[in-house]
């Protein structure tokens, strides 16, 4: 697979997509499996539950961010993947942290969910040949590839640990 060009995503996205080292999604993907996993399970049930600051989420919070905008954009890769064209409406996270109460799950639950999502996705994504990858869409109100999302999920995981480790685990 090739990375996306620019003219792949809304311009918002370069800052996930450029988080993404090769061209390897689908490796790229597995590989954030064991090493987001190894991270997040070496904190204890209390301490998933600290914010780094007033205001702002906490772990479980962050990881249920996580996990909810991969399924959106994972559903999203598979509808254009799939050749369907109709446009599909953006998300606002925070209306969904309130309503999904991630503080009230267990831990070890929202991390089994989490590898849960990213594995059926890697078979979906594995599935996926050429033509699909690079099949057009609307997201979001801006045009977009299904390879373009696929490299989007990737470096939103990026994003988030990277945060998780400096501000939440430093």
């Amino acid at each position: 697979m090739q990375r996306p060009d620019a003219g792949e995503y809304a311009p918002y996205f370069a800052k996930y997509v450029d988080l993404v080292s090769g061209n390897d999604l689908v490796g790229a993907l597995r590989g954030q499996i064991g090493d987001t996993l190894a991270t997040l399970r070496a904190v204890s049930e209390g301490d998933s539950l600290k914010q780094y600051a007033d205001g702002k989420w906490s772990l479980r919070e962050v990881v249920g961010h996580m996990i909810d905008t991969e399924r959106i954009f994972a559903y999203r890769v598979l509808r254009i993947a799939r050749g369907d064209e109709t446009p599909l409406p953006g998300f606002d996270q925070d209306p969904y942290i309130a309503a999904a109460r991630f503080d009230d799950r267990k831990w070890g639950s929202l991390l089994d969910e989490f590898e849960a999502v990213r594995r059926s996705n890697l078979f979906l994504f594995e599935g996926l040949d050429a033509e699909a990858w690079g099949r057009r869409g609307v997201s979001s109100g801006s045009p977009i590839t299904a390879r373009g999302l696929g490299f989007v999920i990737a470096g939103h995981e990026l994003h988030h640990m990277r945060i998780v480790r400096e501000r939440y685990l430093a």
